[in-house]
Order: structure tokens, then C-alpha cells, then sequence
């Protein structure tokens, strides 16, 4: 059970229908035991994903109009209802394996209202999000992010832990190091939580070997160290999104750590090339830091 809870910040996991809701409620147990922190369970409900029933108004005759008008109401309150009533199982259902696990503080949120929406009024109290790398309605586009998950990358100024469909607890981790100032952050962050404390820290840094980047490294490192991480280093050649993403397999890497940053002032809250590139071809977990 969980002692010393934090009750002024929560991980938040995403909960929905897909394939991935059993890999997010497991890894948000496993963040809300290693924060110390307590875990709510949200599953918004988008009526415009809900509601298949098409809008028929314009074709209707004008002597049916009303009644058919009438028939579609009714049909549209019986989804909604049902969209309500399903959510309140998948809730129940991750609670019950949050649990099971060994969480005694969980708590449910059930919002009629768009992800994003739903996830901008937890902000304040948000310590760590937890979502599927794609939801129910995209969860066969392998390659691809799910719309909702660019979305909120985008917006929330919040961390962010993308899952696979499968939960392994982590046990090495990598943090994707270039030395710029996002990169410090997400160190320095990285440094300070107790979310990985324990575990080994690969540094890696995608660039050319230099007298600055093994500088840099080493400096990375011994901050690393200091917090009472055991770290490895290294400095691969390439592309970073191909050769950080080809590490992690080599190494067994279980979760992947890097900050998101904009393209220019003025494209400010889109991600970067390489951030975008890394979080749509990973293969473990991967934690966006901003």
C-alpha cells in the first residue's frame, strides 16, 4: 500500500477502450507508487466520437421533419447514455486492477467533454500524465500517433509518459542528451524525481564525438551521479531519431526519457522534428518532458 501521499499533485492515466488502457493503468500504478503520489483515472467523452447517428436534418420531407427530428433526439440521448454507462465499467475495471496492485488511493473521472478540455482543467493538480501512444479510434495505425496524443503534447505543459500496449516495468532507462538548454531541463528534472530513482540511466548523445559533447557527458553524468543514479555513456553518430531509437532495442532499453521543444518562437507549441520522429517510432515507453 501507499504511505505519505502527495495530495496536492496526482498522475493522471488516460483510460479508454483501446488495446493500450491495460498498459496505461499499469504504468500509472507503477509512477503513482514510485511519486509517492496519488493516481486518478479519467475517460472523457467526446460526443462527436460517440454519436454515429448522421445529421439528416437538410434531407428530411417536410411533413416527417418533426417526427423523424424527434426519433433522432431520442436516439442521440440513448448513445449518450450508453457512452456514460460504458465509461463507468472501464473505470470500474481500472480501478479494480489499480487496486489489485496494490494503489489504495484512486480515484475516477468520468467527463462528458473532449480529452483535451478534460485534461486542461486537471492542470493545475497534475503532476505526470499517462496515455496509450494512440487511442481506441487509432489504435491499428501503427507508425502513427493518435490525434488526441498530438494534441496534448502540443498544449500541456505537463510530463508525459506514452505507453505501448504492453506494461514491463522499467529497469534501464535512457535519456536523450544533446546538451542544449531542453536537454539540461529534462536532466535536471530527471535528476530531482523519484519516478526512475534506482534505476540505470543510459546518457546518450547523437552527434559527433567532440573535446565539448564528452564535456558535456561527463557533466551530465556526475549530476546524474550526485542524485544517486547509476549511469552509463554514450555518444552515437547519425540521425537521432534513428540511431536513439536503434540503441534502446540494442540495450533493452524500457523507457526512453527526452524533452519536447518548438521549431522557432513562432511555431512555439509544435514539437520538434526529432521529438515528433522519436515518439512515433519507439518501441518502449517514452517520457516527454517539457
Amino acid at each position: 500500500m501507499m504511505t505519505a501521499l502527495n495530495t496536492e499533485a496526482k498522475v493522471v492515466a488516460c483510460i479508454d477502450a483501446s488495446p493500450y488502457a491495460e498498459a496505461v493503468c499499469d504504468y500509472a500504478v507503477w509512477a503513482a507508487i514510485q511519486l509517492q503520489t496519488p493516481l486518478t483515472l479519467l475517460h472523457a467523452i467526446d460526443k462527436a466520437q460517440h454519436t454515429q447517428t448522421p445529421d439528416l436534418s437538410g434531407s428530411l420531407g417536410l411533413g416527417s421533419q418533426e417526427v423523424l427530428l424527434q426519433q433522432l433526439a431520442e436516439l442521440d440521448e440513448k448513445q449518450s447514455t450508453l457512452a456514460l454507462e460504458r465509461g463507468r465499467l472501464i473505470l470500474a475495471a481500472a480501478r479494480a486492477r489499480a487496486e489489485q496492485a496494490g494503489l489504495s488511493t484512486v480515484a475516477e473521472i468520468l467527463r462528458p467533454d473532449t480529452l483535451l478540455n478534460s485534461l486542461k482543467s486537471l492542470t493545475p493538480d497534475l503532476r505526470l500524465l499517462v496515455i496509450g501512444k494512440r487511442g481506441a479510434s487509432s489504435a491499428e495505425e501503427h507508425g502513427q500517433l493518435g490525434l488526441h496524443v498530438e494534441q496534448l503534447l502540443r498544449t500541456l505543459d505537463k510530463p508525459v509518459l506514452l505507453t505501448q500496449q504492453r506494461f514491463k516495468a522499467p529497469l534501464r532507462i535512457m535519456l536523450a542528451f544533446d546538451g542544449s538548454v531542453t536537454a539540461q531541463k529534462s536532466l535536471a528534472m530527471l535528476a530531482a524525481s523519484p519516478l526512475c530513482r534506482g534505476l540505470l540511466v543510459h546518457i546518450v548523445l547523437a552527434t559527433g564525438r567532440t573535446e565539448n559533447t564528452e564535456v558535456q557527458l561527463d557533466a551530465a553524468a556526475e549530476q546524474l551521479a550526485a542524485a544517486g543514479f547509476t549511469t552509463q555513456t554514450a555518444i552515437i553518430a547519425g540521425e537521432p531519431e534513428n540511431v536513439l531509437n536503434q540503441y534502446q532495442q540494442e540495450h533493452h532499453i524500457d523507457l526512453m526519457i527526452m524533452g519536447a521543444y518548438g521549431h522557432s518562437r513562432i511555431r512555439q507549441f509544435i514539437l520538434g522534428s526529432t521529438t515528433t520522429a522519436m515518439i512515433r517510432n519507439a518501441k518502449c515507453a517514452l517520457l516527454v518532458l517539457r
